[in-house]
């Protein structure tokens, strides 16, 4: 089963690095783009077939590891 991750700053934590893309977007004439905010994006595959199963499995390694849940919020789905 593949699992499709997205993780992101939650609302109202700052993102150098968006505002450095919105900056050069800017400065390059692309006038239109305005809140840019960078996160991850993860794709894996397990070896579940369970889909409560897996998406527990998922949610564990969001929660140990590839979301800081202080200041990242994350979603997955599974298929």
């Amino acid at each position: 089963m593949k699992a499709k991750i997205h993780v992101t700053l939650k609302p109202g934590i700052l993102d150098p690095q968006g505002k450095a893309i919105e900056h050069a977007l800017d400065t390059l004439g692309f006038k239109n783009a305005a809140n840019v905010r960078v996160g991850k994006y993860l794709e894996l595959d397990l070896d579940q077939n369970d889909m409560g199963k897996a998406a527990a499995e998922v949610k564990r390694m969001c929660e140990k590891l590839l979301a800081n849940t202080i200041i990242e919020e994350y979603r997955y789905e599974l298929g």
